[in-house]
C-alpha cells in the first residue's frame, strides 16, 4: 500500500467553506492502493496493425517506408480507407476520420491501431467516437503528440493502458524509439536511462507510480472534461512543441490552480522543443518555468526526459505502474 500526502484545505472535494491560506496548509496521509489499469493483449507475429490519421493529413511517399518496416516485423499493416484524403489541414473531414478510427476500434481482428501522424484533430473526433467493443476488447493505441486526447480518454474515462510511442511519419528518426514501440506493445520489461541535459537540475528520489499524461498543451485543454486525467499519487509526463513561454506559463499555472501538481508521486518533463518568445523576452525557458512552479513541492522530477517531439521518443506504457528514480544529473524508468 502506497501513502499520497494531500493538503487538507486544497479542494471542495475534500472539505467545504474552507479558505486556504498557504501558511495554514496542513498536510495528511491517506492509504493509496495501487491498482493498475487493463492492459491489451501483447502484440505477436502475424497480428493486423490498422494505420489512421485522426489529426493532420499525411501522404503515401511519407509513410511507406515505415509500412514496410512493419511488414518486415512479422505484423500485417492495415490501411484506413481515409488515410490519405485531405480537407484543408486535416486527413479528411472529421466524420471520415472517426470512421477510420471507428471501424479498427471495433474490428477484433486489428490487434493494435497506429497513429499515422499528429497535427491537430483528434480532439474534433473524439466525441464521435464509441468506445463500447473497444472497452470489450482493448488493443493498443499508440502514438504522441495529438494523439494525447486518446490517451488521457483512455486512461481516464476507461481505466484502459495506451502506448506513447513515435508515429510512422517518424520512425526513421530513431531506431531505437520505433524498436521500444514495437518491444513494448509485445510485452517486453523496459529500462530507460536519461541524461539531463536542460538548464534545471532534477529533483532527486524515488517512486512506483501510475504513470499518466503526454502532450502539455492537450492535457490543459482538456481540463474539466470526461478525458480529464487524475494526477493524484501519480507520475505526471509532459512534453510539448512549438508554445510560447509566456504560454507554458499559463498552462503551468492552470495545472497547478486545478491541483494536478498537488499530491504527485513525481514529474517527468520531456522535450519541451522549439519554443517561442516574445520580443520583450519571458525571462524562464521551458524547463526554467516549469521548475518555478513545482519548487514549492517535494516529489522527485526529472528534465529532458527522452520523449516528446524530439529525434528520441522512448515508448512509455501510460496507464501502467512504472518506477521512477532520479538522481541530480540522471533519470530511470522501469516497467
Amino acid at each position: 500500500m502506497g501513502w499520497v500526502v494531500k493538503h487538507a484545505c486544497l479542494s471542495s472535494r475534500y472539505t467545504s467553506h474552507t479558505m486556504c491560506h498557504p501558511e495554514r496548509v496542513t498536510p495528511y496521509l491517506y492509504p493509496m492502493q495501487i491498482t493498475e489499469t487493463r492492459r491489451p493483449p501483447n502484440l505477436k507475429a502475424g497480428d493486423s496493425i490498422g494505420i489512421c490519421a485522426p489529426a493532420r493529413k499525411i501522404s503515401q511517399p511519407e509513410i511507406e517506408s515505415a509500412v514496410k518496416m512493419i511488414e518486415e516485423l512479422g505484423y500485417f499493416p492495415v490501411l484506413g480507407k481515409n488515410l490519405f484524403k485531405e480537407e484543408h489541414q486535416f486527413s479528411g473531414s472529421d466524420e471520415e476520420r472517426a470512421e477510420d478510427l471507428q471501424l479498427f476500434l471495433d474490428d477484433p481482428s486489428i490487434r493494435a491501431v497506429i497513429f499515422a501522424r499528429g497535427g491537430y484533430g483528434t480532439l474534433r473526433i473524439i466525441d464521435k467516437l464509441n468506445f463500447t467493443g473497444f472497452s470489450d476488447n482493448p488493443k493498443w493505441l499508440i502514438g504522441y503528440s495529438d494523439i494525447t486526447v486518446l490517451h488521457n480518454h483512455l486512461n481516464e474515462a476507461l481505466r484502459i493502458q495506451s502506448l506513447h510511442a513515435t508515429m510512422p511519419i517518424n520512425f526513421s528518426k530513431d531506431a531505437f524509439s520505433t524498436e521500444t514501440l514495437f518491444k513494448v506493445a509485445a510485452g517486453h520489461s523496459m529500462t530507460y536511462e536519461a541524461t539531463n541535459t536542460t538548464s534545471v537540475r532534477n529533483r532527486p528520489g524515488k517512486c512506483t507510480a501510475e504513470i499518466v499524461g503526454g502532450n502539455l498543451s492537450l492535457i490543459y485543454a482538456l481540463q474539466g472534461s470526461i478525458s480529464d486525467i487524475d494526477t493524484y499519487g501519480k507520475i505526471l509526463f509532459i512534453e510539448d512543441l512549438d508554445e510560447y513561454l509566456y504560454h507554458m506559463d499559463r498552462m503551468m499555472l492552470s495545472l497547478k490552480r486545478a491541483e494536478k501538481l498537488h499530491g504527485l508521486a513525481g514529474l517527468i518533463v520531456g522535450g519541451m522543443n522549439d519554443m517561442k518568445d516574445n520580443t520583450i523576452p519571458f525571462g524562464k525557458n521551458a524547463e526554467e518555468i516549469i521548475a518555478s512552479h513545482v519548487a514549492e513541492f517535494d516529489f522527485p522530477v526529472c528534465y529532458g526526459f527522452p520523449a516528446g517531439h524530439d529525434v528520441k521518443n522512448y515508448a512509455l506504457p501510460l496507464g501502467r505502474i512504472v518506477h521512477l528514480h532520479v538522481e541530480e544529473e540522471s533519470s530511470r524508468v522501469e516497467f
